[in-house]
């Protein structure tokens, strides 16, 4: 379980530029539940993330996973229970290693170095059957370099990577953004199964509303810092494009745009 408390967040504190994003900002996500998170440019929904995976800082409140208090605990520390995939597909891989040096690197993760050899030969039967999963002949590809292959496959390895080794939270960031419709469908087919075969808690920001209907549980709209629409179980099944679409449009006339 995920519980955010009271959090207070602002950007560029005692400048004239001042922005308050957070004020009090509530949030609870139980174990297991596959929340889709849409909203405005800048609503708030990366920071948030941002401000679960530790990468910068809040003025007030705290943060738990399981009920441990995770607040002050430094981003590479949190990254041992989080699993994350960027919108960036070359973020959550590196590009000028091989597709088994980059499976070596996740199946190490969280893990303490040492003066070993980085590529144990053992594990290699082991990553070929979780490449194999993924149906993208990336099995047999292990000596080839990341850098080389496609987007789709690239975030398809990212999310196999994020969640090879056991964690208790996954975060999608806008993961399907920098692909073509075919494979991002395709990704989003990948990241479902995952998802219920592992049983991860996850939180997945998206612009694609589509995607947000079709996927996940729970349905949180997001607008100026606040989650202004909560829909989970039978609500969220009933949702529709145009009803995320009929709330957009209502905010929009709220502020005058």
């Amino acid at each position: 379980m995920l519980r955010l408390s009271g959090i207070h967040k602002y950007y560029n504190p005692g400048t004239v530029n001042e922005m308050c994003l957070f004020e009090n900002f509530n949030l609870e996500i139980e174990q297991g539940q596959f929340v889709s998170v849409v909203g405005s440019n800048g609503s708030g929904k990366t920071s948030m993330l941002n401000i679960i995976c530790g990468s910068i800082p809040i003025e007030a409140g705290a943060i738990f996973i399981d009920e441990e208090e995770i607040t002050k605990q430094k981003e590479f520390r949190r990254n041992s229970k989080i699993g994350r995939v960027y919108q960036n597909p070359a973020m959550g891989t590196c590009p000028s290693m091989t597709i088994l040096e980059n499976m070596c690197l996740a199946d190490n993760k969280g893990k303490s170095f040492g003066l070993r050899r980085g590529i144990n030969r053992k594990r290699i039967g082991f990553y070929r059957d979780q490449l194999r999963q993924l149906n993208l002949g990336l099995e047999d590809k292990m000596d080839v370099k990341v850098g080389s292959l496609s987007g789709g496959q690239r975030q398809a390895m990212a999310l196999l990577m994020s969640t090879m080794t056991p964690i208790e939270f996954l975060i999608l960031d806008e993961h399907t953004a920098a692909l073509d419709p075919k494979t991002a469908d395709l990704i989003m087919e990948l990241t479902d199964k995952v998802v219920r075969e592992k049983k991860l808690t996850t939180i997945m920001v998206t612009h694609n509303l589509r995607y947000a209907v079709e996927y996940g549980d729970r349905l949180l709209m997001m607008h100026q810092g606040e989650c202004v629409v909560d829909k989970a179980g039978e609500e969220k099944s009933k949702l529709t494009v145009d009803d995320i679409l009929e709330r957009f449009t209502q905010i929009s006339i709220e502020c005058g745009n």
